[in-house]
């Protein structure tokens, strides 16, 4: 995806998924480079503090937010190895200032959530339908940002003004006797205009000029990344609106009404997400349980990939075809990931959480599992053992074993763990380990949540315990 401006579009210079090639073509300036990053930091702090969640936590995922000449404004790209990167030209974000820089990274973060929401194949291949998405994300980022106008570079509006692309559709239709809806009606949802656009006789088409993402090639968008990206960026900020924050829950449930209306793809994936809850709603034909979403996505950052070198067979293959040479990409683990779980046997632990958190921990590729049950002792099992327990609880029994102080069955545990996972009710003495930010504790219903009020305060979450 990449932000547009009304001049003509260039051919990208050098592979824009190739993070050193992109810093090294034609460095800017470096007092240019450090206020453009200013302005994106300052930018992205805004949107975590106060107008989008889901942009704040989309770009938090895009781990690499490179300054770079080999694009004339902004990009997103989402490539097929699984990275997603925020390019952006230094001198583009320094002309429009921070209030222009919102804009552009707010309609980048949306037009992610658009192709994740609204991928149907049919609508991404007709123009009508990619104008009504640069009318209805930037009519969003006009509410929301508190715009009266798009943002200006030397003295140009940037991007499709959606009050013109109205006015255009009030023109046509009444010049063929149609009678055209209220500029509210004609914004209510994505796709209402995308409906609205196509009743026009001759219905505009965007200029890919305007938007580098509305042009074949223009930039990389890995549809499996973009949705794995998104998806991850949408739970965060529907737990955060679960856990009070207004601001997100006010976004989520306008994305809400502006997609999945009349799109059963959007439906189905909000309804995984669980996202009726903040409606009060619960899908009837299944159980949400916002838990292992929330450990799912706290282990995917745990464990993250490192980086290595790797040839990708496919696209190798591709490029060869063409006659240009093979090359290299960036992905996989550096080494196997260490996992320490750890289950409360002092009481009735539910067989179902036991169960899924073995399935879950078993699907995840180059990980070392190891499984503990404790009561005021420490008790090693292999997954499909018998557990057993029932005394007094020690969670400071635990931490002893796996920091390497004390021996269980005459040996210490002398790796390091890149995440503990503890299954409790919670009551016991609190401990603060040796590195609480890798300590992830699963509370019971009934249980004490003491861990997420602790100092430092731990990952900590309620599980579901009842029957399925």
């Amino acid at each position: 995806m990449a932000y547009g401006e009304p001049e003509r579009r260039r051919l990208a210079v050098v592979d824009l998924a190739d993070r050193r090639a992109l810093e090294a073509y034609r460095p800017a300036d470096p007092e240019v480079v450090e206020e453009a990053r200013r302005l994106k930091e300052a930018a992205l702090l805004d949107f975590g503090l106060t107008e989008s969640a889901v942009a704040s936590w989309l770009y938090a995922k895009c781990h690499h937010q490179i300054p770079t000449t080999a694009v004339d404004t902004a990009a997103v790209v989402a490539s097929g190895d699984g990275s997603c990167l925020l390019l952006y030209n230094p001198a583009f974000f320094v002309g429009l200032g921070l209030e222009g820089v919102k804009f552009v990274l707010f309609h980048e973060a949306r037009h992610l959530v658009h192709r994740h929401l609204l991928a149907a194949p049919e609508l991404r291949e007709d123009p009508v339908f990619e104008l009504a998405a640069e009318v209805s994300i930037n009519h969003v980022a006009l509410v929301r940002l508190g715009r009266e106008s798009l943002p200006l570079l030397n003295g140009r509006p940037t991007g499709v003004d959606p009050r013109r692309v109205y006015d255009a559709y009030v023109e046509d239709l009444t010049a063929h006797g149609l009678e055209p809806v209220a500029h509210q009606a004609f914004t209510e949802t994505d796709l209402r205009v995308y409906g609205e656009l196509k009743r026009m006789r001759h219905p505009p088409v965007p200029e890919p000029r305007l938007c580098l993402h509305l042009a074949d090639g223009g930039v990389p968008a890995d549809q499996e990344t973009v949705d794995a990206v998104t998806s991850s960026a949408l739970l965060n900020s529907l737990l955060a609106a679960r856990r009070g924050h207004t601001g997100a829950e006010r976004e989520l449930l306008d994305l809400m009404g502006r997609t999945e209306g009349d799109s059963p793809r959007a439906a189905r994936l909000w309804g995984r997400l669980g996202a009726g809850m903040l409606r009060g709603e619960t899908p009837r034909t299944r159980t949400v349980d916002w838990w292992q979403r929330w450990l799912v996505d706290v282990l995917g950052s745990k464990l993250r990939d490192g980086e290595r070198l790797v040839y990708p067979k496919k696209r190798g293959a591709l490029l060869a075809a063409l006659g240009q040479d093979p090359m290299l990409a960036r992905r996989g683990p550096v080494r196997e990931k260490v996992l320490v779980i750890a289950y409360d046997t002092s009481g009735s632990m539910p067989d179902h959480v036991v169960g899924w958190l073995t399935e879950l921990v078993g699907r995840i590729d180059g990980v070392e599992a190891h499984w503990l049950s404790f009561d005021a002792v420490v008790m090693p099992f292999g997954p499909g053992e018998r557990v057993y327990g029932g005394g007094g609880t020690s969670f400071q029994a635990v931490a002893d074993h796996v920091e390497g102080r004390t021996e269980v069955n005459g040996r210490r545990f002398d790796v390091r763990p890149d995440a503990v996972i503890v299954l409790t009710d919670g009551y016991a003495p609190p401990i603060t380990p040796r590195e609480p930010d890798r300590w992830i504790w699963l509370i019971t219903e009934g249980g004490s949540d003491w861990p997420e009020t602790h100092t430092p305060a731990m990952a900590c979450h309620r599980v579901t315990t009842g029957s399925r």
